[in-house]
């Protein structure tokens, strides 16, 4: 068995327990690969290993990918920040984008989304910790925000995004991710998502709701740059 396909294994045993911990079914909780920086190839594994969802946060990278693994039935999410410039190939080419933070590119992904396309879902980014460095809009214009989306055509809204503060205390972990939730239920939407929760605190994040965890350095080990 590969690496890539034992640490799928690890990390499917790990969301198990953490879930069944938090009376919670595993089924609820998917694993999205942020695969980052990773090659076509390690993707390919990873779909062997069962995986079918796969997060990019570099839209030129990200769009090759999908041509090189154009023969294999992925489902891609956009996790990273959105440019303007970049939302009709975003539009276009991608199932998800977790990463919706102001209402002008929610618009232009509405109506730069193909028709013949299945609505585009959709996640409102929220910057929960108030970090000047994160995108994501303040927890204070989230209801403004998601009441718009929900009246656009061409887009689904799902839930919400977050990426706390990083932080190895568990109560902190648990406390900024018990945010997220009662941001969402304050909402009184039809949402099922929350997109939370990484390599160092999923677990947190499942004991809270999450019903994505976003992973790349547990599943496809450490990214290289440059």
């Amino acid at each position: 068995m590969s690496t890539i396909a034992e640490n799928i294994s690890t990390l499917g045993e790990r969301i198990h327990a953490a879930a069944c911990a938090a009376q919670r079914d595993p089924a609820s909780i998917g694993l999205l690969a942020v695969s980052k920086t990773k090659p076509a190839s390690d993707l390919r594994e990873a779909y062997a290993a069962g995986l079918r969802d796969f997060g990019e946060n570099y839209l030129q990278e990200a769009l090759n990918k999908q041509l090189e693994l154009a023969d294999l039935p992925l489902i891609w999410h956009f996790i990273g920040p959105i440019q303007s410039n970049k939302t009709r190939a975003i539009a276009e080419h991608f199932d998800w984008v977790h990463s919706v933070d102001r209402l002008k590119i929610a618009q232009r992904l509405s109506e730069q989304r193909p028709t013949q396309l299945p609505p585009l879902n959709i996640c409102i980014q929220v910057n929960v910790s108030g970090e000047a460095s994160k995108s994501g809009c303040k927890p204070d214009d989230l209801p403004a925000l998601a009441q718009a989306i929900t009246a656009l055509p061409n887009l689904r809204l799902r839930g919400l995004m977050a990426i706390p503060e990083p932080t190895n205390d568990s109560a902190k972990q648990n406390a900024a991710f018990a945010a997220v939730r009662n941001l969402q239920d304050q909402l009184k939407l039809p949402l099922d998502t929350l997109s939370m929760g990484m390599s160092h605190d999923l677990d947190a994040a499942i004991a809270q709701g999450a019903t994505w965890v976003r992973i790349g350095t547990a599943l496809f080990g450490a990214r290289h740059y440059g």
